[in-house]
Parts: C-alpha cells; structure tokens; sequence
C-alpha cells in the first residue's frame, strides 16, 4: 500500500536533548544537586518530578544543552559518571554532592573530550571589542618584531570597568603563546579576578598560578604549561631605610617573562585622585586610607616615573618580551604621548553603551551581554540666589559646594555653618521650598527634584552624598534628624567619615547592614570620599555631588560607583540563563552646573584623546549620558555645544592663561631629550628658545645620562649599596632632577608666547598650523624667537604636544568668539570654523 502524505513527509523532530540540576532548599538535600536529562522546558520538568511530593521550594541551577559539535550527545548518567569519577558523592539514585561549578565541569570535559584540572568549566569566547583588543594588541607586537626581534613592544588598554581585561589579557598571552606571564598591579585585592579567571575558564586548563598568597617557587614550575605570576608593586618592590628599592625578588630578573602586564596603570592620576577625594577627612584617616588605597612606596614611585620621565622597568629589573598595561582612567598617560594612536585600544563608558544599544537592534529577542550596565543621567541644578549668595567665589561668583556645606566641631556637636540654608537646600531637593513651589505655579510645571518626583525617587532609595569634610558628614546626619525633618526619617543614615569608621572595605560592613537586601530599606551613605573607589555596592542606584572634586578622573571615579550593575539571575528558578534587570539607569545629581558641566567636557575630551574636534568629543558621550539642567524654572536637556558655552563661560582668561603654563604641553622625559640630541637641526631649534643658551647644550645629555646612571645602580645593587653611594645617588638625583626642571620650565615659557600670536593674527577660519606656515611665517618669529621650521621639527619630536596644544586652541578661541560677541563683535566673518593647532574644528 502507497504512503500517506503524513507518512513520506514526517515533520522533522524539534527536541533538543538538555542536562539541568536543580536544589531544594531544606535540610536533607543541604548541599546536594538533582542532574537529570530532558527534551522538554525544563521548569516542566522539573514540575512533574515533585508535584506529587507538594515541594515548591526548589531552584533550577543550571541548564546545559547535551550535544557535541558532531552532533552526538551524552546523558545525565554520564554527567554523573564523570563527576563519580571526579570523587564526589552521589548520595542516592540522581542526587549529587556536588556545586553548580562541578557540574558545569563535567559537562564541559564530557562535550569537549577533554579533562580539566580544577573547576575550569566556561567556555564562553571573547565579546566583540575583546577580540579587537587582542588582534590590535598581537599585531603592534608582530609588527614591532619584524622591524627589530630585539624590541620590547608597549600596548595601552583604557578599557573601563566591566571590560573584562583579566580574561582578555589572558587570551592575548594565550596568542602569543607566552610561557611565562608577571602581572604587577597597584591593588593586591584584584587578585581574586586574576586567579578566578585563570582557574575557571577552559582555555586556561593546566595553566599555572603563583603568588605570595598562593605560594609556591616560580623557578621550579613546570615549563611545559604557562606560568601566571601575580604580585603588588608593594611586595615585589620594598624599600630600604634610606628610600632605595630592594632587589628582595632576584627570581624577577633571573627568569624570562614572555608577557608582563601592569594592571591599573594610573599611578598618576590616583595620587592626585587619593589627595583631592581624601583632603576632607581627618589627617590619621587620611593617610591610613591612602596607604591602604595606594600604598606608602608609591609617593616615590611616582615621583620617578613623573618627573623624571623612568619607565617601570627600571623598578622591576626583568627580561620582558612585551609589557601591557591596563587601566581605566589612564589621562595622564594618554597626556604624556607616550602611547601613540596604534599602540592603544580604548573601551570607554561611550563604546560600551554603543555597544549596548547596537545588540539590542541588531539581535532582538536574544540576552543582550550589555543589558545589565546601567546609562546615566546627570542632572544639574541652579540653587536659588539667596543660597547661591552664601557661597559665591571666584571671578564668576560660581557656588561653591565646599563652603556651602561648611561645618564646624566634630560628632553630636557637628554643625553646619550655614545651617538654616542647608535645610532650606534639604527642602528643596524634595520639592517643599516654598519659593520655588510658587515659581513651578507660574512655570505651569514642577522641576524634578531628586527627592519629589516620582520618576527619581525608585533611584534614590539608595544613594551616596558626597560633602567636603569630616564635620560636614556629621553635621548632615544630626541634621537629618532632627524633628523637623521627618521626611528624612524613613532613611537609614550611615556616615563612613565618622571616626569610628574602618578604612578601605572595612567602612562597607555598616553600608551592608543598613541596605540589606535592598528592597525592604532606604539608606543614605554619606562620605568624604570612602568607598568612592575600588567597591561595588550593587544597590547605590545615585549620587549627590556636594563637594567640589578639580579633576574629573576623581569626579567620574566617585561618579561610576553608581553605575555597578543590579540584577537578579534567574529570577523565577526556572531558568538560570534568565536575568531581570532591577537599574537600567542611575543618576548623578550636582548643584554647581558650570564645575559639573566643565567636568562632563573635559572627562569627554579624555575618553577621545585622538578626536581632534572637543565638541565631537563631548557630543559621543551625551548621547549616552544625558546631562539635564535645571536654570531655576524650567528643567532642559543641554547639547554638546551648550555644555562647552557653559562651561567656557564659566572660565576666566586667568584659566585660560594657565592652560598655556601646563606641563602636559610638553616633554621632557629621556626619551624625547635624547630625540633631540640625536638630531643636529633639533638642538639648534631648541638653542634658540629664549634662554636655552645659558643652560648649554650639554644639558640634556647630563640629565638623560645621569638619570639611567642613577637609575641602574640602584636596579643592580639594590641593599648592596654603601652608605657613601647611597649620598653620591642622592646628589647626583639633585642635579638632574633640577636641570630637568630647568629644561620644562624654559619650553613651558615657550609655549605661554603662541596665545599672544592669536591675539595678534586675524587668521582664524585656518588651522593654527596653516597660519604659522603659510600665512605670518615672520610674525611667528618675531613673536616666538623660533622658525616655522624649526617649531615643526620639534612638534615632530613630540617635544611639544599637539593634542594638548588643540585644546588650549580650542578653549582660547571659544572663550575669545564669546567674549566678542557679547559686545556685539561677529568674529571670523560669520564663519562657523575654528581654527586648532592642526585640524579645523566645525562649530556648527
């Protein structure tokens, strides 16, 4: 008989072979994994195994596809075979001892045919911008060594938080196919990441790990397999009595490292950020929480790699083939020029977002790995003038938070200086100042205070206020609760400035116990700057800026605690793939616009250090990061053009002046010196510089000379120094410390004498560039001293930096058009170009 049509066309099986554990929470399976097998949802199945036996307080831990990349499959019995095999229990009939981590194991060794040591179980590949970050890393490398074998490549990862750079760097060592890989970091508590990354990815199996916690000889391991050893420069380095770095590690220069990795690589910008964000609390806290941050060598650590232009080499004597560094905030790296454009890779707040928004239209439906990163809100306010009066400084009577929230004595006595303004400010920012509710009748709409719509008030159930000092912590927690501020009641209050506080982690405990599990509660932390870096509290959904913070590496430092992500994994325990997301944004809430706006231009000229047009810059980051600005009636969204108008306006030609006065306009480190000393036409440039003649042509050879004289003396000799060298070393640091000083300041009066050619120059649709070369040639050197030619070949040189020198351009020429027009004056002929130092920016 003929086949059906059901019978020849059968419609072709859809099930999918699935190994799931689950765990009930109660006493007799404490401990314990149920893995099985189905083709079916999981939660079904799991449903019809304990309907009979009522239990419902059961969670789906993991579910696993059972197939191979050949098709074939393998079963729950083979899962359990293995984990058998492994040395774990199996209790009865499908129940495991065993963790979550254990299985995942197993099922990877059974789908991949190969044994892991450990718990190496995930298996997931590089994202996107990883994989970028490893190719443009490996080929710079690549292209270094055939040019020179002898070369020791350097690469630059500004890669933000959540970037995933452990595991990256790991998969560029795996590239290389290094054998033995240091990574030195400022912060030993990172070391948790290395290590976990390291042990628990497949990628990585027989892969060694060694460090002073986990003990163990690097020289005797094995050196078939890849060594990772992880150490502080606290502990590898060390000082002696006299200031002087121990050679304590002889291993660290006996073995070749393949790869060396710098991790955290912002010295720099965390001295000066560890000054500014602890400055307000009390001396003893100060400085315990700083050597607990940073370390006590890194004072003179930095100072040797600032000033005197070292390398850090010079500080760990080893035999590198290659040397990554990582950071999050690397401006002043970025600012020396030390790094060019092909040896950085940046992953900035800006890229990440991107990336985020792209996923989401180019994969619908699919678990966005980006969905968990919240996007930011700031959102400035104007106070009004009879506040703002209290507080004005500086040439624009801008307001000044720190003496705003002025307070004197200490404890239960604490007060604000200004006390009945702080509260009015309080009533305010939850929207019961009278005034300003009248002015919201006339405007036909209320503000969004932070405390008084409905929108903000989810996010601040958990917030962070920073104050400037120690006594103004305590003065806002007495005054918060007093009577009259029952308001403020439902808060819990906790103070880590007060002096009973721990430093470092110690200060999160009360943090912790005050959120709780965060849906239940609402907390107030208030700080001078404790746990504003290196932390993670998950439910701190705002922040209040009520403190002035200069640098704006400390400002978004302080700023990112809020931007940790808050999610819920598999949140009905049917489906540990299934995420809930609990932040999608988080708010930064400021109240002296013009510094927060200037923060928000120069943090997005930072995040793009090779974008030669600021605007752009500034524009890429609002578009994730929306900057809202209440001007006393209406709350309004401000562009990328509003905010650097505000924040020009908000400068002075004092400022500007001083942008000219910056070291970061030049260099003098002994690279760049010895640029110029192998250059006849360069030291004659330089010659002719307005007092180089004095110092003599020797200078630089005794600076770049005696610096590496002093520098590997102490590199080889280390303890073995004699008190008479150690005086000699002193001296001779003397000398080249100040000629070197003497060699930046005569540059740094150099460059102050370029915005005096702008202002004599009618040029400006053209590139500062163009003008000097094509257009006034003469009137440059009569004004500088030096030829066209000449300046060029120092540019060259990277004895002057370009990058920064277009900013200076760039904030000089903005200022300058306002300053016109406002007394009625169009510059530059209607003409929307603004002419840099060598690139022409669009203003509209």
């Amino acid at each position: 008989m003929p086949k059906t049509d059901e019978q020849l066309f059968v419609p072709k099986a859809d099930s999918r072979l699935r190994i799931y554990a689950y765990s009930i929470d109660d006493e007799p399976h404490a401990g314990q994994l149920k893995v099985g097998q189905t083709t079916q949802d999981a939660k079904t199945r799991v449903a019809q195994q304990l309907k009979t036996a009522a239990i419902e307080n059961f969670t789906i831990e993991l579910v696993e596809f059972a197939d191979r990349e050949d098709g074939s499959t393998f079963s729950d019995f083979a899962v359990r075979g293995r984990l058998t095999e492994k040395g774990f229990a199996n209790p009865t009939l499908e129940w495991m001892t065993c963790s979550v981590e254990d299985v995942k194991t197993a099922i990877t060794e059974l789908r991949t045919g190969v044994t892991f040591s450990g718990t190496h179980h995930l298996d997931f590949r590089m994202r996107a911008e990883q994989r970028a970050a490893v190719d443009k890393t490996y080929n710079y490398f690549q292209s270094r060594w055939i040019e020179d074998s002898d070369a020791v490549p350097e690469f630059l990862w500004n890669a933000k938080m959540r970037f995933g750079k452990t595991f990256t760097a790991y998969q560029l060592a795996r590239r290389l196919e290094a054998k033995r890989i240091l990574v030195v970091t400022f912060k030993p508590a990172v070391e948790d990441a290395w290590r976990t990354d390291l042990e628990s990815h497949v990628d990585f199996d027989r892969w060694q790990y060694l460090s002073r916690a986990s003990g163990g000889d690097p020289e005797s391991a094995d050196p078939e397999h890849p060594l990772v050893y992880f150490g502080s420069f606290q502990d590898l380095l060390g000082r002696d009595a006299a200031g002087n770095f121990k050679a304590r590690h002889r291993w660290l220069s006996e073995l070749g490292w393949d790869l060396v990795v710098f991790d955290e690589y912002h010295f720099g910008a965390w001295r000066d950020t560890a000054k500014e964000l602890f400055e307000g609390e009390d001396e003893t806290a100060t400085k315990k929480e700083t050597e607990l941050e940073f370390g006590g060598a890194l004072e003179t650590f930095a100072e040797e790699l600032e000033v005197l232009g070292s390398v850090e080499d010079a500080f760990v004597p080893v035999r590198a083939g290659a040397y990554l560094y990582l950071s999050g905030t690397p401006f002043k790296a970025l600012a020396t020029g030390r790094f060019i454009e092909e040896q950085i890779f940046n992953w900035t707040y800006t890229d990440e977002q991107r990336a985020k928004a792209e996923f989401t239209e180019q994969h619908p439906g699919e678990r966005n790995p980006y969905a968990g990163l919240p996007e930011m809100r700031l959102l400035t306010y104007q106070m009004p003038e009879e506040l703002t009066a209290i507080a004005a400084q500086g040439e624009f009577d801008e307001f000044d938070l720190n003496a705003f929230f002025e307070a004197k004595d200490v404890g239960v006595d604490a007060e604000f200086v200004h006390k009945d303004d702080v509260q009015k400010w309080l009533d305010i920012i939850r929207g019961s100042y009278a005034p300003t509710q009248v002015d919201a009748l006339k405007a036909g709409q209320r503000p969004p205070f932070p405390y008084s719509d409905s929108r903000l008030l989810p996010y601040l159930q958990h917030s962070i206020w920073m104050l400037p000092r120690t006594a103004s912590c305590a003065a806002m927690a007495n005054l918060l609760a007093e009577k009259q501020n029952v308001f403020w009641h439902d808060y819990s209050v906790v103070n880590v400035s007060a002096p009973d506080v721990g430093v470092g982690l110690d200060a999160l405990p009360p943090v912790r116990a005050a959120i709780g599990n965060g849906h239940d509660t609402k907390t107030i932390t208030l700080t001078v700057g404790k746990l504003t870096t290196g932390v993670t509290v998950k439910q701190w959904s705002s922040i209040l800026m009520l403190r002035n913070l200069k640098a704006p590496e400390t400002y978004f430092q302080a700023a990112f605690r809020v931007q940790s992500p808050w999610t819920i994994a598999n949140p009905n325990g049917d489906d540990p793939n299934a995420e809930e997301i609990l932040k999608p944004v988080c708010f930064v809430f400021d109240f002296a616009p013009t510094r927060a706006l200037r923060q928000i231009a120069e943090y997005g000229a930072g995040l793009s250090p090779e974008m030669r047009n600021p605007e752009k810059a500034v524009e890429e980051l609002v578009k994730f990061l929306p900057v809202l600005a209440y001007d006393g009636s209406h709350m309004t969204q401000v562009d990328a053009g509003g905010i650097l108008d505000i924040a020009m306006a908000g400068t002075s030609a004092t400022l500007l002046a001083r942008k000219w006065e910056s070291a970061i306009l030049v260099n003098v480190d002994n690279e760049t010196l010895r640029k110029i000393m192998d250059s006849p036409a360069a030291m004659n440039a330089v010659m002719n510089i307005e007092g180089f003649r004095a110092l003599g042509s020797s200078v630089f050879e005794t600076v770049v000379n005696k610096s590496e004289a002093v520098r590997d003396t102490k590199k080889n000799k280390g303890d073995e120094l004699t008190q008479t060298e150690k005086r000699e070393l002193t001296a001779e640091e003397k000398e080249y410390k100040s000629k070197r000083k003497q060699i930046q300041e005569k540059l740094i009066k150099f460059a102050t004498r370029i915005p005096a050619f702008m202002y004599l120059t009618d040029f400006r649709e053209n590139t500062l560039q163009d003008v000097i070369t094509k257009l006034e040639p003469e009137l440059f050197k009569t004004v500088t001293g030096l030829t066209v030619e000449d300046f060029n070949l120092l540019v060259s040189l990277n004895v002057f930096n370009a990058a920064h020198m277009n900013q200076a351009v760039f904030a000089f020429r903005r200022y300058e058009d306002a300053s016109l027009a406002y007394t009625g004056i169009e510059s530059n002929g209607g003409r929307r170009n603004v002419g840099l130092y060598d690139t022409v920016v669009a203003v509209d």
